[in-house]
């Protein structure tokens, strides 16, 4: 994935979750806490283990094709946005991880 991609995909994200954020003032008075942000990125990643079930035909559900395509931008999304509030530079921890897992598996 190239690092201008990426970019964009945080920039976007902040821009979003922005809007999120005032939303939960108009409507609760405060922000939520970044717990509260990890939280709600698990309630996501547990429905995109679901809908893999189902789109595997191992849960009965129909049509999670376009449900699972949002569930897992969203999850790229929340992950984007938990890095940039904990201050963690999302791309080069991908590269990190990358680099890391690619040197341990004798990849480079």
């Amino acid at each position: 994935m190239e690092n201008t991609n990426l970019q964009n995909i945080k920039n976007r994200s902040m821009a979003i979750r922005e809007k999120y954020r005032e939303l939960e003032l108009q409507h609760h008075g405060t922000e939520w806490n970044v717990e509260e942000d990890a939280l709600a990125f698990l309630s996501d990643a547990g429905l995109v283990g679901r809908l893999v079930m189902s789109q595997q035909g191992r849960w009965p559900k129909a049509n999670t094709d376009e449900e699972l395509n949002h569930k897992l931008g969203e999850c790229i999304w929340w992950l984007t946005v938990l890095a940039e509030r904990m201050g963690i530079d999302i791309n080069e921890a991908t590269e990190y991880f990358l680099d890391k897992t690619e040197n341990l598996l004798g990849n480079k």
